[in-house]
């Protein structure tokens, strides 16, 4: 398995973030769901990170979406649930968190479902040193969300 910076505009992606949309979409309303598009992955300050197997499949992502010069933010981490328990997620958080060093950010947060269904979030977020916070930037505090956020420098 490898983990490279790729652009989201590729077939296997938008069929990644399909399935990643697919799973979250029955967990919380609407209203509270922060996705961010193929296209908007796309864009300037967003890194995205894709984990491919062997066979050049796309098994997982994860991007960083900067938002100054001290925060950065975790978005679209997903792993098939073929490849869960291969520990992608941490070896993602790990690239992410490394760049966000190389640009010299202070912290990383992250938003994500309080609902049942997200449990495997909150675990790889935890055993990787993130603590729960408040809500952040421009997120309602709804009851739908769980905060989190890890200094990085």
């Amino acid at each position: 398995m490898r983990i490279e910076v790729e652009t989201p505009l590729q077939d296997d992606i938008r069929a990644l973030v399909k399935q990643l949309n697919e799973y979250m979409m029955p967990l919380t309303p609407k209203e509270f769901q922060f996705q961010l598009t193929v296209e908007q992955m796309a864009e300037p300050g967003v890194t995205l990170f894709v984990a491919r197997n062997d066979a050049n499949q796309a098994i997982g992502m994860g991007a960083l979406k900067q938002h100054d010069a001290q925060l950065g933010e975790v978005k679209r981490m997903f792993t098939l649930d073929e490849n869960r328990g291969e520990r992608i997620g941490s070896k993602i958080l790990k690239e992410i968190e490394d760049l966000a060093r190389s640009n010299e950010l202070k912290e990383l947060k992250l938003e994500t479902g309080e609902a049942p269904g997200f449990e495997l979030a909150w675990r790889l977020y935890e055993r990787n040193g993130y603590q729960t916070c408040g809500a952040f930037l421009d997120y309602p505090d709804s009851g739908f969300s769980r905060f989190y956020f890890k200094k990085i420098a």
